[in-house]
């Protein structure tokens, strides 16, 4: 069975639900199927590579539509750029899809049901849980927002989630919702990685370094927790030979990228850290997985996180990983066995990098667990089968 398959996406930058959607695409392609992405954005210096080459076409509908309202109502323009996006497929383009898949945005999936086609909803994250309802104002603004994105959501024909932590936020946050999402793990796509030229440290940072590389890699967004990072680093000064790399995924049009990057180079500079930090604004693929190559250990600090797709890309690279002991991580990643799972203190941080660090031996085989524990569980052809059978169960013959 070959099927016509749109993904319809806001933004196609660098990220984690980006990633994810990509190499979901590429999945599909891989078992026969025919692919394409709609999106409200895609800038040909920051977006992941099989965008870029021509590997999987993209379509960008409605980026003249503003991002936001003199800086505010930046979840209801986002709303409005998909449901614009929607009824351009819908009613404007000569794309007969057989399945959409949507993410992030439910909103859009009323109108897509105009035409004859199965909806995918895949949910990262209930949007509701990720911005505070801090005042009279967001609470009243957030209110039909957050009632459309239930409703909405359960006009798909089927909700996937990425781990069973976002199952059960699922279940607590949308409680009129009749259907159990089904998790499937996200992979990556490790042919990318196996044919990816390795880059040299001196090449990437611009001068020889010889120290071990502790490696984060992370939107420069607050959720992330980047400063997590930084303040554990200052922890280890008595250690020499260390270097923190923050490489993280920076859009010159986003203003918390521009903020939140600018408070972390004053942080580095606060802790006197500026020649044992390095901050790298969008590496490309190479880079990053050159990175992911070189570094002894990857230090992922967000809490809560949903999934958390740069652990599975460390552990592919038979690197350890220090999370948060909480969300997406907690399935990845097994304490002591692949990695370390902690609070999100310097302190709890700076032991466990301090162990990776001068254990090469504990280093070596907790990179050599989390590569096992990928191919057992997390392989991206695992993955390819797991999406296909989702598929042909969705559009088999009633």
């Amino acid at each position: 069975m070959k099927l016509n398959i749109v993904f319809l996406h806001p933004d196609l930058g660098i990220g984690g639900a980006e990633r994810l959607v990509v190499d979901s695409a590429i999945a599909m392609k891989d078992v026969g199927h025919s692919v394409q992405f709609i999106t409200n954005h895609h800038s040909i210096s920051h977006c992941f590579e099989e965008t870029r080459d021509g590997t999987i076409p993209v379509t960008v509908v409605g980026d003249w539509l503003p991002r936001t309202v003199l800086g505010k109502c930046y979840a209801l323009c986002s709303y409005l750029r998909m449901i614009y996006a929607a009824i351009y497929l819908t009613f404007f383009s000569d794309i007969q899809p057989d399945v959409v898949f949507v993410d992030l945005i439910s909103a859009c999936i009323p109108i897509i049901q105009w035409m004859p086609c199965k909806v995918i909803f895949y949910c990262h994250y209930p949007d509701q849980l990720l911005t505070s309802h801090d005042s009279i104002f967001k609470r009243l603004y957030r209110i039909p927002i957050d009632w459309l994105e239930e409703k909405t959501t359960a006009c798909a024909n089927i909700i996937l989630v990425n781990s069973y932590f976002t199952q059960n936020v699922f279940q607590n946050t949308f409680k009129s919702s009749k259907k159990l999402p089904e998790v499937i793990y996200p992979s990556i796509n490790t042919k990318f990685f196996d044919h990816s030229v390795s880059i040299s440290i001196k090449d990437i940072v611009g001068s020889k370094n010889n120290n071990k590389i502790l490696l984060s890699i992370n939107r420069f967004e607050r959720k992330k927790n980047l400063e997590l990072a930084i303040n554990s680093m200052s922890r280890l000064s008595h250690i020499q030979n260390i270097t923190l790399i923050l490489a993280g995924g920076y859009d010159p049009i986003n203003q918390e990228n521009i903020e939140y990057y600018e408070e972390l180079k004053k942080l580095t500079h606060d802790l006197n850290l500026e020649n044992r930090v390095i901050l790298l604004k969008s590496p490309s693929d190479e880079i990053k997985i050159s990175l992911l190559r070189h570094c002894t250990c990857l230090i992922y600090t967000p809490s809560n996180e949903h999934f958390g797709i740069v652990p599975l890309e460390a552990m592919y690279c038979s690197k350890p990983v220090v999370a948060v002991n909480n969300g997406g991580p907690t399935e990845t990643i097994q304490n002591n066995f692949n990695g370390f799972l902690k609070n999100a203190t310097p302190e709890e941080f700076a032991e466990a990098i301090k162990q990776l660090v001068e254990l090469d031996d504990k280093a070596e085989q907790f990179g050599k667990n989390g590569k096992k524990r990928f191919d057992d569980k997390f392989s991206f052809e695992a993955f390819k089968i797991k999406i296909n059978d989702v598929l042909e169960n969705l559009c088999k013959p009633e």
